[in-house]
């Protein structure tokens, strides 16, 4: 089960480790863009839920209505997440500052309440969280981003004590700058400066995490890769990046 399918990191693991023979829960809120993931993956092997994950009754209502053969999850991948804007903290958006938290945080723990249940109820299980560098650092104008981020470090680091002494495994992805519809997002549709966050180098790729995802959830029961900062080669830091 992968949240945030629709695009990005989440596509890319879809279809990576649909590749590997695995079933594949796609969830997002863009209706069309899972549908025709569905229609390219194939429609026995692709279920998709549309919903936000904000809405808690939304989340527990379309986790509820999984078919039988849908309802054992043996991977969760919390990828859904957003950042708005990029103003000091004095002249921020109260409207940004809660599409953040409450997508990266809120949802982030609904979706978990969903699944985890029946995770420990079968003694088998992974969830894989998506953070960011945002988690480990903290960067001028990102405050509520990397508050929100550093929240997932710590509900991730949580979740492992919580579940520890069951089969389940819990394990975070922190990347840096990988080129997805990430800027595009943040700068409100603005392409212009979207583009210019990843000119001049060569940034990650949806697939790089998602090929470090499945080396995660592929170890064997006694391994649990824990926490994993990924970099591109170009970056040393939040905002140190060579460029051309």
């Amino acid at each position: 089960m992968i949240t945030g399918a629709s695009s990005g990191i989440g596509q890319a693991t879809a279809r990576l480790l649909h590749s590997q023979g695995m079933r594949i829960i796609a969830c997002g809120r863009r209706e069309d863009r899972l549908n025709a993931l569905r229609d390219e993956l194939g429609k026995d092997d692709v279920l998709t839920l549309t919903f936000d994950v904000r809405d808690e009754h939304a989340v527990n209502a379309a986790i509820g209505s999984l078919p039988e053969p849908w309802k054992d999850i043996y991977i969760l991948v919390n990828n859904a997440g957003n950042a708005h804007g990029l103003d000091t903290l004095q002249h921020g958006s109260t409207a940004d500052w809660d599409a953040m938290i409450d997508i990266n945080v809120k949802g982030l723990l609904y979706v978990s309440r969903a699944v985890l249940p029946g995770m420990v109820e079968r003694n088998s299980g992974h969830v894989v969280n998506i953070g960011s560098i945002a988690g480990k650092e903290v960067y001028a104008n990102g405050a509520v981003y990397c508050a929100s981020k550093h929240a997932v470090d710590a509900i991730n680091k949580g979740m492992r004590i919580d579940l520890n002494g069951t089969r389940v495994k819990v394990s975070a992805i922190h990347p840096g700058l990988v080129e997805t519809e990430f800027s595009l997002v943040r700068f409100k549709g603005d392409a212009d400066r979207s583009e210019q966050v990843y000119k001049g180098y060569d940034p990650l790729q949806a697939e790089d995490i998602a090929h470090t995802l499945l080396f995660m959830v592929n170890r064997p029961w006694h391994v649990n890769i824990a926490d994993v900062l990924i970099l591109p080669s170009h970056q040393a830091a939040s905002t140190i990046v060579s460029k051309s």
